[in-house]
């Protein structure tokens, strides 16, 4: 290719581009005659990027004629602010890897679920296979039970209503009234364990971590021949989890 060859680049993918700047610059709406003279778009290519925006949800079209962006655009800043945030402990996590040589995991508890946001692995760290999603068990995992130690009594009880304490292992603890003495008397605490509870030769521990007032956790997985290892590990997921704390408390 010659040197002036450049990137092949979708001109109808520009012009929305810019419609949508020029759309974020009204408060309070515009109308598409407006818009195609601030972008020098001719008015019937604004007029039909416009329909396919408000269509998609990009923008939204007013009562009076006017576009304003709409709720789509809203999810992903929202995502991307999340992904920010990731962005930023994955090389923690990574380190946390690298050091115990184990897959980490970070979790969220979001509209009453408890979910995982990001794994860290590697070809000599394999995650745990997710056979069963962490939304159906938070009372077999070591990240889902550090989540339901840290909330407070009345939402824990509600997350308890409404899951089932599934038998997954052998392991599995399956009695409400024994899952909660152990929640509240960890010999690792302020870590959780998962001793062969989720998946059998597997054992995690975890430890708590907030993103701003959003509660998660932070953890490892093992084999379970490494079991002596896990006093050992609980001392370096503490300090660490501080820094992911710190790191997720930032503002963007």
């Amino acid at each position: 290719m010659g040197a002036r060859d450049g990137p092949t680049l979708i001109t109808s993918v520009q012009r929305a581009m810019r419609l949508l700047e020029a759309v974020s610059a009204h408060e309070n709406g515009a109308p598409a005659k407006q818009l195609a003279r601030e972008t020098g778009l001719p008015l019937a290519t604004a007029y039909h990027l416009l329909r396919t925006l408000t269509h998609d949800g990009y923008v939204r079209k007013l009562d009076d004629g006017g576009f304003i962006l709409g709720d789509k655009l809203q999810t992903l800043q929202t995502t991307g602010r999340a992904q920010a945030l990731l962005s930023r402990v994955r090389p923690t996590l990574a380190a946390l890897r690298d050091e115990l040589a184990t897959a980490a995991y970070l979790t969220f508890y979001e509209d009453g679920e408890i979910r995982v946001a990001e794994i860290v692995d590697g070809p000599g760290t394999p995650r745990v296979d997710l056979w069963v999603g962490f939304e159906d068990a938070g009372h077999a995992t070591a990240l889902g039970k550090s989540v339901l130690r840290e909330l407070d009594e009345e939402a824990r009880k509600d997350y308890l209503s409404r899951h089932h304490l599934a038998d997954l292992t052998p392991r599995t603890i399956t009695s409400l009234p024994e899952l909660l003495r152990r929640l509240e008397t960890p010999p690792l605490a302020p870590a959780v364990t998962d001793l062969e509870e989720y998946t059998l030769g597997t054992v995690c521990v975890a430890v708590p971590v907030y993103s701003g007032d959003t509660l998660g956790s932070l953890g490892v997985s093992l084999p379970a021949n490494r079991l002596s290892r896990l006093p050992e590990i609980r001392e370096r997921l503490l300090p660490t989890a501080s820094r992911v704390t710190r790191s997720l408390s930032l503002t963007i």
